[in-house]
């Protein structure tokens, strides 16, 4: 967490609500003729009152003003992700996606009652997807953005991993096949 410097010259923040005078006009300038259509084009402009002089001779409403803020800025703390670091978080998550999708894929093809793995196969979808709408609702960091859509792709490189496997499956049935694992 970045540390603000709250030492003596720091001071509270305090809105100033009747202050109107940075707030833009509506109503047309002083010598222009109002437009139909235009914002306040149906009201007379208002003669523009004169700052009242105190006994030095300065303004009153100078003091009033203050200087605009300028942004603050914590060092150390991305608002974005480098494009490497979002490669290595989808691809780590992809390898160990594609092992799952090998896994539940070969369970379905070798067992006899399909019913199991096709319900931890529906599982695994639902978990992939409300994993990743949990992992997406955290704000301020990147990474765990990353990694929410890495996660929310993970059944599509599970699908992915598992089609050579099944190509290989049906390529050894079939005898028209590019590779070993590509039917033609």
């Amino acid at each position: 967490m970045p540390q603000f410097d709250t030492g003596e010259d720091s001071v509270p923040f305090v809105p100033d609500f009747d202050d109107t005078g940075s707030q833009p006009s509506l109503l047309p300038l002083v010598g222009e003729s109002p437009k139909p259509g235009k914002p306040g084009a149906d009201r007379s402009p208002e003669p523009k009152e004169t700052p009242e002089k105190d006994a030095s001779g300065a303004d009153a409403d100078q003091d009033s003003v203050a200087a605009p803020v300028g942004s603050v800025t914590v060092p150390g703390r991305y608002q974005y992700l480098n494009w490497w670091k979002l490669v290595l978080v989808i691809l780590g998550v992809w390898i160990a996606a594609a092992e799952v999708g090998l896994s539940l894929f070969y369970w379905w093809y070798h067992t006899i009652d399909k019913t199991a793995a096709v319900f931890m196969v529906l599982v695994y979808v639902v978990a992939c997807t409300v994993g990743a709408v949990m992992l997406a609702m955290v704000q301020g960091r990147p990474l765990i953005s990353a990694l929410s859509l890495a996660v929310m792709s993970g059944p599509f490189a599970s699908v992915a991993a598992a089609a050579p496997l099944y190509g290989y499956y049906y390529c050894a049935r079939a005898s028209h096949c590019v590779v070993g694992v590509i039917p033609l």
